[in-house]
């Protein structure tokens, strides 16, 4: 129930994107088959801008979360969004430029080594997508895979909302990337969890 609402807390509360976005896709497991969670975060502000849980790599996925990475952009923004080589993104980005004033421009990071000019460039974004993949399966682990579709979605809604809203970063001078004057005086993160969910229930 508290996911629910979240989603909606975090599609309204996401606010204005970075110029440049990474994103890839990570695996989860539900009923033992394998099923693909799919990021964008901004590169300056460490946002999560996009999440969408799907069956499968296919482009149909990653056009979602690609049209959701860019939907609160302001007019006029220029994207260049950074991925691997499942050409997945390609087709959405050629599917999506069809659409829009500004056409995305997007970098392919191929491998784990930097083999072309691109790849050297635009590896420390894509590192950044990873880093969060990582931060994602980390709280991912404890479940040990999901019995149903939508016990995946809530728990990655709630971890979004927990990444942007409540989670320091370093990177940020231990500031989160999303402040929310609402939740300034109150110490504790059971508190803060309280307060969000109150106010997304009111949405």
């Amino acid at each position: 129930m508290a996911a629910f609402h979240c989603h909606n807390f975090n599609m309204k509360y996401k606010g204005s994107v970075d110029n440049i976005q990474a994103g890839d896709e990570t695996y989860i497991k539900i009923n033992g088959n394998f099923n693909y969670t799919f990021f964008f975060i901004s590169a300056k502000k460490l946002k999560i801008t996009a999440y969408h849980l799907d069956a499968t790599r296919d482009t149909l996925p990653a056009t979602i979360a690609i049209k959701e990475a860019i939907r609160t952009a302001y007019p006029n923004q220029h994207f260049t969004l950074i991925s691997d080589g499942n050409p997945a993104y390609q087709n959405a980005v050629h599917f999506l430029n069809k659409l829009l004033d500004n056409p995305i421009k997007l970098k392919n990071v191929i491998g784990l080594q930097n083999l072309d000019a691109v790849s050297e460039k635009f590896r420390p974004f894509k590192q950044l997508i990873e880093r969060l993949n990582r931060t994602y399966k980390f709280h991912m682990k404890a479940a040990a895979g999901f019995s149903s579709k939508n016990g995946a979605i809530a728990l990655t809604t709630l971890f979004v909302t927990f990444y942007n809203f409540l989670r320091p970063h370093m990177s940020l001078n231990y500031n989160v990337p999303i402040p929310l004057h609402f939740l300034k005086g109150i110490d504790t993160i059971q508190g803060r969890w309280s307060a969000i969910i109150q106010n997304a229930i009111t949405l």
